[in-house]
């Protein structure tokens, strides 16, 4: 069973950064796609940004600020977060599509911006 770890949520200062990391148990070589999501209380889960093949997406909250990145010797990825606002707080997960088509997720790490 595969398994994605995230650590790195906390609370964080409007203007301060973060780091999350998803740790997964197998080779991120066997995801074709691999991607951050959030999901602030009472609302949707949502797209942060996402990594498949050569290319990255952001959305526009998250364009400029946030940087998606992976570490194929660690089979890690991260999500750094910089000039963070009280509107990024949610809890965030990863998620991970296998070239079968399997997806899996992370079980959440809660990232709170308050002063």
């Amino acid at each position: 069973q595969v398994q994605l770890v995230e650590s790195g949520g906390g609370l964080a200062q409007p203007g301060g950064s973060l780091r999350l990391s998803c740790a997964a148990s197998i080779s991120i070589f066997s995801f074709n796609a691999m991607g951050w999501y959030r999901q602030a209380p009472g609302k949707e889960r949502e797209l942060v940004a996402l990594i498949s093949g050569g290319s990255t997406v952001y959305t526009d909250s998250a364009k400029g600020r946030f940087t998606i990145s992976r570490d194929k010797t660690k089979n890690t990825m991260y999500l750094q977060m910089d000039s963070l606002k009280p509107e990024d707080t949610a809890v965030y997960y990863c998620r991970c599509r296998t070239v079968q088509q399997n997806v899996y997720w992370g079980q959440g790490t809660q990232v709170t911006v308050s002063s």
